[in-house]
């Protein structure tokens, strides 16, 4: 049994449905609170039974050690209430986390969804570059660009108020050396891609079209050619944070290409 990490644990923001089917969501780079991931896995609590992954700031755990306490955490949800079906969700740094796990313990897993994965990271190549200038960037500069990124993260149109305050919220929540380790995380990521083609659940692939961030779409299709059983959305006016746009809904496309 893996260790738990003492701070790192899963989030409901619904009570327990025992008889629903377990979901745990793996959410993106900076959202170590509760308030976006709250909005993200709205759509969600109708047919499942949520866990949020939590890391929080202080956390600087590397990604194998994320991913055995993902792995040990929904042993310990199964020990408690065994399933009849669990499936994973990853988003963003999520995504390249949910990647990780499915590689230590696919067989935990009915089903897999990935969103905007920064699987990614490492072919862009102004942010591989800006990551090596990040730890020289100065305090009050860091604190300002979580503000001017948010036109980056999503299409500010297609935002409601509150999804827009906690999209800033959620930018500015994480110190600057734990998005510095993170953003290191993913600089260096890497899988062994002849293992991925030995996953046989269905996976769901979802990219942004719009995403000004990360090439969302090309990597979806790129990782569908590895998968045996996958299979591409792509949300056409969406940007890197889709899930709190108004108009998606996270439960009706899985809905619309997952059997539930």
């Amino acid at each position: 049994m893996s260790n738990i990490h003492d701070n790192a644990y899963f989030f409901s923001p619904q009570p327990s449905k025992p008889d629903s089917p377990l979901l745990i969501f793996l959410p993106g780079l900076d959202e170590t609170g509760k308030e976006l991931i709250t909005l993200q896995t709205k759509s969600l609590e109708c047919a499942f039974d949520v866990r949020s992954f939590i890391i929080p700031p202080d956390d600087l755990d590397n990604w194998d050690s994320l991913a055995e306490t993902v792995i040990a955490l929904t042993q310990a949800e199964l020990a408690k209430i065994p399933r009849m079906s669990v499936y994973l969700c990853g988003e963003s740094f999520g995504g390249s986390l949910a990647l990780k796990v499915i590689l230590k313990a696919h067989n935990l897993f009915d089903r897999i969804i990935l969103i905007n994965p920064a699987s990614s990271f490492h072919r862009v190549p102004w942010l591989d570059f800006g990551s090596l200038l990040f730890p020289f960037t100065p305090d009050f500069l860091y604190n300002f660009s979580a503000i001017l990124s948010l036109p980056f993260l999503a299409p500010l149109h297609r935002l409601s108020n509150e999804a827009r305050v906690a999209l800033e919220n959620s930018a500015k929540s994480a110190p600057k050396h734990t998005a510095q380790q993170r953003i290191a995380m993913m600089r260096d990521f890497k899988v062994d891609e002849t293992q991925l083609q030995q996953i046989n659940q269905p996976v769901l692939l979802i990219g942004s079209q719009e995403d000004r961030i990360l090439p969302s779409v090309a990597e979806v299709k790129r990782l569908a050619k590895i998968f045996p059983q996958a299979q591409v959305v792509i949300l056409p006016h969406s940007g890197h944070a889709c899930l709190i746009e108004t108009g998606i809904n996270l439960y009706e496309i899985m809905q619309s290409n997952v059997e539930t």
